[in-house]
């Protein structure tokens, strides 16, 4: 299966509490930290549901 890597580049300040859970769920807690996860429906949901705080690329 496919793997992605997502990077966090804005802060979650200032946004809704479900997006700063989302964030803290993929374990993006600092700027430009790098996780990588393999790409299932729950993570893209995930990634989509703050794909402006974030960069996302396909490993």
């Amino acid at each position: 299966m496919k793997k992605v890597r997502i990077t966090l580049v804005r802060s979650g300040i200032g946004h809704p509490k479900d997006q700063k859970a989302t964030l803290k769920a993929l374990k993006l807690t600092k700027m430009h930290k790098t996780v990588e996860f393999e790409a299932n429906p729950q993570i893209m949901g995930m990634i989509n549901k703050v794909k402006h705080l974030v960069k996302v690329e396909e490993i």
